[in-house]
Order: structure tokens, then sequence, then C-alpha cells
């Protein structure tokens, strides 16, 4: 009867084939291993895993996490922010906090502070006004930079005074631009004599 079944369905000799010579095959395969070390080799090697996983992961782990918890007060100096060293602060607490106040400290690197501005003048840091300053001195500040500097200069003055080196700026900055009228004047009205 088994005989009649396999000349019936050909199909199932061919299978009961290859899987009889898959079972000779994996029986006649050798040992498998795990690793390709063995002995003292695979043990040294298990102790210096251990290690690394011990000691130099977490402090990877560590650098990284504080790395981009400074992120937000790197974009508050970059743009100049007025209020970089709060969220420094913020910063600060945040690797204190696990990490959650660090999004409200990313968003307010972003933003410009309204309220500052109304209150200061200026929606900027110090710094931004002494490396402006600095720029000025060794003559790389562009004549519509200098202008533009000089206005909200004279505009934060309307709204209160000024610290000395930020008023000591803005003279020089007039001075800049008195000199330089009184330089074209002349060069003006020969122009003018000669049209």
């Amino acid at each position: 009867m088994a005989q009649t079944l396999l000349e019936s369905y050909p199909w199932r000799a061919k299978v009961l084939k290859k899987l009889l010579a898959y079972w000779v095959i994996a029986l006649a395969a050798p040992a498998a291993r795990a690793s390709f070390l063995s002995g003292e080799a695979l043990d040294t090697m298990a102790d210096v895993l251990a290690l690394v996983v011990l000691f130099v992961v977490p402090a990877i782990v560590i650098v990284l996490f504080w790395i981009v918890h400074v992120l937000p007060e790197k974009i508050a100096h970059k743009r100049h922010h007025p209020q970089r060293e709060a969220i420094t602060t913020l910063c600060l607490l945040s690797l204190v906090f696990g990490g959650l106040l660090w999004p409200l400290a990313w968003i307010w690197a972003y933003t410009k502070p309204i309220g500052y501005r109304l209150a200061y003048g200026t929606d900027r840091h110090d710094e931004y006004y002494d490396e402006m300053a600095l720029k000025h001195r060794e003559g790389k500040l562009l004549h519509e930079e200098a202008a533009h500097l000089r206005e909200e200069l004279e505009a934060m003055e309307a709204r209160g005074a000024l610290p000395p080196r930020l008023r000591a700026l803005k003279d020089e900055l007039v001075r800049l631009r008195l000199a330089g009228a009184t330089a074209r004047a002349p060069h003006a009205a020969a122009e003018d004599k000669a049209t």
C-alpha cells in the first residue's frame, strides 16, 4: 500500500528523499562552536568585555548625556541671547532632574526675549556689544553694521542709562559717523561744482 501511495504521488517521494538527505547532512556536521576563542583566551576576552561594559560604556553614555544637555547653552551663546546665564542654569538643573527641563532650555534658547527688549531696550547679551566694539577697533566692522549698532545703542540710551563701556562705544561710533560725514563733505562739494 505504501508503494502505491508513493507511485500515485511522485512529489511525496521527492520530499521524502530530500528530508532523508538533510537528516544525513545534519548528522554528519561537525560540532558548532559559540566562539572563535577557547580556553584561557575565552576567559580573558570575557573579562575584558566585562570591564568595557562596566566602565567604558557608562563613561561614554555620561559624556554624551552631558554634551546633549549643554547644546541649549551653546545655542544661546551663539545667538547672543541676553538670558544666557539663566539658560545655563536651566541646563544644569536639567542634568540633576534627568533631562526633564532640557526641552524648556532648548525652547528658551531659540526664543526672542520680547519682555527683555521692552525692559532693557535690547535682545542681545552684553558680550555681543563687546565683540562688535572689538571688530570696530580692528576695522572689521562694516559701515552698515556700525550704523545699525549705533542706532541700537541710541535706542537703548533713550530707554535708560547705558553702562559706561557701551556709552563709550556709542560715542566712538558717533565720532566715526561725524568724521565720515566731514570727510565726504568736501568731496560732495567738489562734485556739485563739477556738475
